[in-house]
């Protein structure tokens, strides 16, 4: 699957010990672009949160493969980033929630107040 958008947030690095060695997870925040944006947090795991090294504000193109797992009658989902192609318009603010401000057109402004 391949979502594209803009990284809103990079959460902290994890690390720990497993069977086969030492691990590290790097999790994002990433929203998609749309009238009704949504934000999607991702993960990268070993090697791959050195190469793709990413950066808040970036505009990425991410290929995820996504897998639940049940623990204790629970279902948890994750979204694992193996592809990021980082797109034009890297390392700019993200968008603003406020809408920008128009002045209103007396020409065109047929409000009666």
């Amino acid at each position: 699957m391949e979502v594209k958008g803009r990284v809103v947030q990079l959460l902290q690095m994890q690390t720990g010990m497993g069977k086969k060695g030492p691990w590290k997870k790097q999790e994002f925040i990433m929203e998609t672009p749309g009238q009704y944006p949504k934000k999607i947090c991702m993960s990268i795991w070993g090697d791959k949160v050195d190469q793709f090294n990413l950066a808040v504000g970036e505009l990425i193109s991410v290929t995820v493969d996504l897998e639940s797992r049940e623990y204790n009658g629970r279902w948890y989902t994750e979204a694992r980033a193996w592809k990021i192609e980082k797109t034009s318009g890297g390392n700019t603010p993200p968008p603003s929630d406020e809408e920008p401000f128009m002045a209103p057109n007396s020409a065109t402004d047929d409000l009666p107040f």
